[in-house]
């Protein structure tokens, strides 16, 4: 599948060239998708990555999918872009830390909280995996242009996001691509086992 240059951290596993893509649909803010990251992170990672069964012929795109129905679902994959730019390297370190703190940007708990705030929060998480020179870089690409409704430096990045999504019928997170192709039957639940079956079906190289 397309993968614009400025997204290629988005590339989590797998070698640029493998000629099997799985695009995954992951929201901050879901908690099935929460789930998927860490069986992306203990299982497939290790198989696709080097040294693994399948390195060289299968490659992990993660795909942000913004949910508007999740009130901070825009701020946090913003945040994610922005982590992308500033240290690219810790793009996927960031994604699997704010899955494991997204509790804290559900509806309730950031019902009080203003966009600044949120922002502030997610800058928090940043600078727990990056340099003080690349949070200043992030800060700096989340801030707001001077015009009244122009967004900040990764907007192009998140529209490109949600146009992706939308021209290839992605409604809901996680979904899954296997070679451009939904794949219904990939879970949140799966483990060991069935990723493990579904790429020894399906890898054909």
């Amino acid at each position: 599948m397309a993968l614009q240059p400025s997204l290629r951290p988005m590339i989590i596993a797998g070698a640029y060239d493998a000629p099997h893509t799985l695009d995954i649909f992951l929201d901050y803010v879901c908690p099935f998708s929460a789930k998927l990251s860490f069986a992306i992170d203990d299982v497939l990672k290790p198989l696709v990555d080097v040294g693994g069964q399948y390195y060289g012929k299968v490659k992990v795109i993660m795909r942000l999918q913004v949910q508007p129905w999740h009130a901070t679902s825009t701020y946090t994959h913003e945040a994610g872009l922005a982590v992308a730019r500033a240290a690219p390297e810790k793009f996927w370190p960031f994604s699997i830390a704010l899955f494991k703190q997204q509790d804290e940007f559900f509806d309730i708990p950031s019902s009080t909280m203003t966009p600044l705030q949120i922002r502030e929060k997610l800058g928090n998480i940043a600078a727990q995996l990056i340099t003080k020179e690349q949070v200043i870089t992030f800060k700096e690409l989340l801030t707001l242009k001077p015009t009244p409704n122009g967004g900040n430096a990764v907007t192009d990045d998140l529209k490109y996001t949600v146009k992706f999504s939308r021209q290839n019928g992605v409604h809901v997170s996680p979904t899954v691509l296997w070679d451009g192709l939904v794949a219904n039957q990939i879970s949140s639940s799966w483990g060991e086992k069935e990723w493990t079956e579904f790429l020894a079906k399906n890898v054909v190289v």
